[in-house]
């Protein structure tokens, strides 16, 4: 079976928990999909990259998630998870997964 790359888990998780929390007005849904998506692709960069990179990458997808909340004052909601989601996916493939195909 095809491994999902960890830049395209953690996107999914960006946009997945944010999606979830609004379609069903359920913040603690939404914040569980963003966890577990989180917790996998912070595995998979420890797998991949070790242990200080999977520990920056983690932190980078926790700041994507609070850092889109004052962004989607200026952008929007949609815009702004979407930009984060982005660059987290962009780090991760940079970091991570361009190494590991």
């Amino acid at each position: 079976m095809a491994r999902v790359p960890s830049a395209i888990v953690a996107a999914t998780g960006l946009v997945g928990g944010y999606g979830v929390a609004r379609w069903t007005k359920k913040r603690q849904l939404g914040g569980a999909v963003l966890a577990v998506a989180g917790a996998a692709a912070a595995q998979q960069w420890r797998q991949q990259a070790g242990g200080k990179a999977a520990g920056a990458l983690t932190a980078a997808y926790v700041a994507a998630f609070a850092g889109s909340h004052p962004l989607a004052k200026k952008v929007g909601a949609w815009p702004a998870v979407f930009g984060v989601a982005g660059a987290v996916a962009l780090a991760s493939w940079a970091v991570a997964d361009r190494r590991h195909p």
